[in-house]
């Protein structure tokens, strides 16, 4: 809790990748509205998220139940994703020595991933590729 005291002279680096939970939230609520302050933002943000919100420019944002003021300067550095990207998902992928049964494409925004099963039916031959909607349970065992 000390850190929420610093006013000068510090880098804060916090992990939680859309800034949905957390102690990012808490660096986010004592920061943001310090014009003085930065924010650097080294991944993807995803849709619908409090991370998207600001990269986007929202002047205000909501947390922890009160309103924020954005003033601090928001800057992005693309490149630097901790997930593979599709190039490399589907180098894993055509090592397999046959297509598994069923394969469900669950991460990244719903376009995204509508093109990626798009792509692994057309370029690997593989016939059984889904997108299964949010809360649809599946049994893989």
């Amino acid at each position: 809790m000390a850190i929420n005291r610093v006013t000068r002279g510090a880098v804060i680096i916090a992990a939680s990748g859309m800034c949905e939970g957390g102690r990012i939230r808490h660096h986010l609520r004592h920061n943001l509205s310090r014009a003085e302050c930065a924010i650097v933002f080294t991944g993807f943000q995803a849709r619908a998220t409090l991370g998207r919100q600001i990269v986007d420019g929202a002047l205000r944002v909501r947390l922890f139940r009160e309103d924020v003021a954005v003033r601090a300067s928001v800057h992005t550095i693309g490149g630097l994703s901790a997930h593979a990207d599709q190039a490399a998902l589907l180098g894993w992928l055509s090592a397999f020595a046959r297509p598994p049964a069923r394969t469900y494409v669950v991460h990244g925004e719903r376009e995204t991933a509508l093109t990626f099963a798009a792509v692994i039916r057309e370029r690997l031959l593989w016939p059984a590729v889904e997108l299964p909607a949010r809360g649809v349970r599946v049994s893989i065992g």
